[in-house]
């Protein structure tokens, strides 16, 4: 399992369906987190990626140290499907995404990442699984990091 963090002021994903365009979640500041979900990713995967992101120390302290969580700041997640993490755009110039998992495994490890952090006592927004979606956000300090479930060592 991938996620790609972002520490943001705000963000926000629009769901765009039958000509209608309506937002899904709306975030303050906290988490913007693209999660990409592969064949062999498990609940232990999602448990892992949930337990990171909610205790990330990458909010600023008095001293303006990194030092404070997610739970620290009282902040939330907007969490959004994103099985383009898992592309293969080595060869030629159409990337492969042989590697994403079936949309029936997806969509089931999405949804318990998202209630395993909701179990951390965040809020958490979500986006809506196998729709065009819009994602606007607010990029704070820039802190991005990438969080790979298979890459432990």
């Amino acid at each position: 399992m991938r996620a790609v963090i972002q520490k943001v002021t705000h963000a926000q994903v629009d769901v765009l369906e039958n000509d209608s365009r309506d937002t899904s979640g709306k975030i303050g500041h906290g988490f913007m987190v693209l999660l990409g979900v592969t064949h062999e990713d498990t609940e232990a995967d999602a448990r892992y990626i949930a337990d990171k992101t909610a205790n990330l120390r990458i909010f600023e302290d008095e001293a303006g140290k990194l030092n404070f969580s997610l739970k620290d700041v009282g902040g939330s997640v907007l969490l959004v499907s994103q099985f383009t993490l898992y592309a293969d755009a080595r060869n030629g110039r159409r990337p492969s995404f042989s590697h994403a998992a079936p949309a029936d495994q997806a969509d089931a490890l999405y949804r318990l990442t998202a209630d395993l952090l909701r179990g951390h006592g965040l809020q958490v927004e979500t986006g809506k699984f196998q729709t065009h979606m819009q994602v606007s956000l607010c990029n704070d300090g820039p802190v991005t990091l990438l969080l790979d479930s298979q890459k432990l060592f």
